[in-house]
């Protein structure tokens, strides 16, 4: 089984090679999803609304779509292929808590090709971003899809209570099956949005053991660094007014008791920190060299869950910091140590780890090796508040 990380990210001189994951090319997966996903939509729409009942978590509808058409599916240039969309009603309900109409869904994934993006983890999972910004695709293991299916219903109970929230938000879970291959996929929000410039970016765990960047990952144009490198570069932490270092704070804490709860760990808080002072400097740039991306954040929308309402909720700004004509684009507003205007972009991601048995084991000869206390993989409660406290003391801070 082939998979992107064997084939790496393509060098920059060869962009014509294409990434296959599964044996299956990247443009067969994105237009398969588009097909998929433009049919299992637009046939929801005939079916009337009503509560989510516990079944609806456990349904599984499947089409088959030929590449020479039927009388239900268009025809395409890609293989033969089967689509099957996890709980449809279910998610359809999740859509409409954020706000997402069905046009909209429809029209983010389908309209424009999606676009690939050089791997952001280990995981060797595919990544793919709508033209709009607006979600995430990523490819899952058989085992985090299933996680994911058991996890519904209680993660959506926990949603209907407290729709703040930096957990991941899940829009969709689909598996394309061609040739005897799985391919499953999961729909997510977009934590950062690309038309905003992210000078820094990282995956915090808590964790310091062998938490740096490696070499090969400092040498992309934007790397994504480890809590060691955090530690390095951002000594002093980051700084918010009260009122928004207290909403963060009781969200993370509400989101680790609920991870804790479904005995989820090893996941990170991805953090992208756009500098405020270096953008205005960056905006005559861009827009002297990069015609496509001003031309698309002159029409970008504030996104569906962006991070200042996943802390707040709708409708309120930080605005102790930031003058108010600025579009913010959600970002919740900070301070660097040395007064710096910040606009900060998070979410927990990577939470389809469940503690089974290999991370038991992974851990109990870890620790041998060396002091358990600061191995990555650790048992969930211990893993939230050893997470808690790195955020509050190291890497948020109160302004006094």
């Amino acid at each position: 089984m082939s998979s992107a990380a064997e084939n790496g990210d393509a060098a920059p001189g060869k962009q014509s090679e294409e990434k296959t994951y599964k044996k299956t090319a990247s443009s067969a997966i994105k237009g398969a999803i588009q097909l998929g996903i433009g049919y299992t939509v637009g046939n929801l729409t005939s079916k009337p609304d009503r509560d989510v009942l516990m079944q609806d978590f456990y349904v599984v509808e499947s089409v088959f779509l030929p590449s020479e058409g039927s009388n239900l599916t268009p025809a395409h240039h890609y293989p033969d292929f089967r689509f099957k969309t996890y709980a449809p009603l279910a998610f359809r309900y999740f859509r409409e808590l954020f706000g997402i109409k069905p046009d909209d869904y429809l029209y983010s994934i389908c309209s424009e090709p999606l676009i690939e993006l050089s791997n952001p983890g280990a995981s060797g999972s595919l990544f793919f971003v709508t033209s709009d910004d607006e979600f995430i695709i990523k490819t899952v293991q058989h085992k985090e899809a299933e996680f994911l299916q058991k996890l519904l219903p209680g993660y959506y109970m926990n949603l209907n209570q407290n729709p703040r929230t930096l957990l991941p938000k899940f829009y969709g879970l689909y598996c394309m099956q061609s040739g005897g291959i799985n391919i499953r996929i999961v729909v997510m929000n977009n934590v950062l949005p690309r038309s905003m410039r992210m000078h820094f970016t990282y995956d915090l765990k808590g964790s310091t053991y062998k938490r740096r960047a490696s070499r090969k990952e400092r040498e992309k144009s934007n790397p994504t660094f480890k809590d060691l490198d955090f530690l390095q570069d951002m000594h002093e932490g980051l700084y918010f007014d009260t009122e928004t270092y207290n909403a963060l704070m009781k969200t993370l804490q509400r989101d680790c008791r609920v991870l804790e709860s479904f005995k989820i760990m090893d996941y990170s808080l991805l953090l992208g920190i756009h500098i405020l002072d270096h953008s205005l400097k960056e905006k005559e740039e861009e827009n002297s060299q990069n015609v496509p991306d001003a031309k698309r954040s002159g029409m970008q929308k504030v996104l569906y869950s962006t991070a200042m309402e996943s802390i707040q909720g709708p409708g309120k700004s930080g605005d102790g910091i930031i003058t108010e004509n600025l579009d913010t684009m959600g970002g919740i507003p900070a301070k660097s140590h040395k007064g710096e205007k910040l606009l900060l972009f998070m979410g927990i991601i990577d939470i389809l780890q469940s503690y089974r048995l290999m991370k038991k084991l992974e851990h109990s000869w870890k620790a041998l090796v060396y002091d358990g206390d600061t191995v990555s993989v650790h048992r969930p409660s211990f893993y939230a508040d050893r997470f808690l406290k790195f955020m509050n003391s190291r890497v948020f801070k109160k302004i006094q």
